[in-house]
């Protein structure tokens, strides 16, 4: 039997903002500075659609369209990870 992983990590989150948007950062400066605002990582909008993108891929299932909105590491990954532990 296989468990499914439901959260996304700091660290997966680094390597989405590298592979979708083009943006290196450091997975302990975003956990660091997980309430700065995305452009400060140097990801704009179009970027954090691309993460979006990436994730309903994996997942098989669409995320809530306040992912997107998001405007911080944290939020993003609150929003993302509570939408994947109740199947949202």
């Amino acid at each position: 039997m296989t468990t499914e992983v439901t959260q996304v990590t700091v660290e997966e989150l680094a390597t989405l903002m590298k592979k979708a948007a083009g943006v290196t950062v450091d997975p302990r400066d975003l956990e660091r500075r997980a309430d700065a605002p995305f452009a400060d990582f140097g990801l704009d909008s179009l970027g954090l659609l691309g993460i979006v993108g990436e994730l309903e891929n994996r997942y098989g299932r669409a995320l809530p369209t306040d992912a997107e909105r998001c405007k911080s590491p944290r939020a993003f990954l609150d929003v993302v990870n509570g939408a994947l532990a109740t199947g949202a």
